[in-house]
């Protein structure tokens, strides 16, 4: 292979979920169906928050971005994934990875950081009822926004330029179903420490952040919720946190059982499978967990299918 100023290797082949043929048909109908749900799932809740006036609040256009996210992370990564079932080598470009690898980061920071946002907004909203509107104004839910994708762009251009710098020789066996930091350090011919303490950083940035300001407004809520005296205020209050109670706990739980243990304790084998949690499970689960959990969306689910019936 010709070499660049970068790396000898101009494609790598990604090794997928198991090299036992016996699962790759099961595993490809299996991942297939989690594909369509989250297609069907996230696109029909962008569609129902769009079309229904009354979902026009600053909840509901958090969970409109996070659906959009939601779904283009798993396609950013899933389609790639199938292919590697159905064909003898999964085989992708230098310049394929790298983009896979730029947008899996850009959506999963966005994502660790669209969910703090909610969170905020979830306190604002128990914590100030009678200036919520006023807090989470138009403005104030933009520049939210913004800083979401801006911390998306941080975490995809660092992570980009730490493999940017990594130079491939002769092995180019991805030991994975994409394109990830960890197994791309794996065939880096140089020492990676630096590479590893950037990683950490990085991920520690992007997973720990969002951790610490979901805490934090969680536990403003919780002490909010407790000087509540009657019993179906509390209830009503829980149940308003809930859903991104569920949603945070899948999200960040299989992130951080991924990036935040060294190597040696957390094999890449069983890397693997929780990678497959929030990269096929967890966008899948999202619009469930916020529609069957909610009033507001079954509402608006049935007034536009009767609307559509009707007409």
């Amino acid at each position: 292979m010709a070499a660049d100023n970068t790396s000898s290797v101009t494609e790598f082949i990604l090794a997928g979920l198991t090299n036992q043929p016996e699962l790759q048909i099961p595993l490809f109908f299996l991942f297939l169906s989690f594909y369509v749900v989250t297609v069907v799932g996230n696109l029909g809740l962008i569609t129902l928050i769009g079309l229904n006036s009354h979902l026009h609040i600053p909840m509901y256009f958090f969970l409109f971005n996070l659906s959009f996210i939601d779904f283009s992370y798993s396609t950013t990564l899933t389609p790639k994934m199938l292919m590697g079932f159905v064909s003898k080598k999964n085989i992708i470009s230098y310049a394929g990875c790298v983009t896979q690898f730029f947008f899996f980061c850009f959506f999963v920071f966005s994502e660790s950081y669209i969910l703090s946002a909610m969170a905020y907004d979830r306190y604002v909203a128990i914590c100030k009822p009678l200036v919520y509107m006023v807090t989470m104004s138009p403005q104030v839910c933009l520049f939210l926004l913004l800083g979401v994708y801006g911390m998306g762009v941080f975490g995809a251009v660092t992570h980009m330029g730490n493999v940017m710098f990594m130079t491939f020789c002769a092995d180019n066996l991805v030991n994975h179903f994409m394109c990830d930091i960890i197994p791309l350090l794996e065939l880096s011919c140089h020492s990676s420490h630096i590479n590893l303490l950037v990683v950490f950083i990085v991920v520690t940035t992007g997973i720990g952040v969002p951790i610490v300001t979901i805490f934090i407004s969680y536990g403003f809520i919780l002490s909010s919720i407790l000087r509540i005296s009657s019993t179906e205020g509390r209830s009503k209050a829980f149940s308003t946190c809930s859903s991104h109670i569920i949603v945070v706990s899948l999200f960040f739980g299989s992130g951080a059982f991924m990036y935040l243990k060294p190597p040696s304790i957390l094999p890449l084998g069983q890397g693997k499978v929780s990678s497959v949690f929030y990269t096929a499970v967890v966008p899948m689960l999202n619009p469930l967990i916020y529609s069957l959990r909610n009033k507001d969306v079954k509402v608006a689910l049935k007034k536009t299918l009767s609307r559509r019936i009707f007409s």
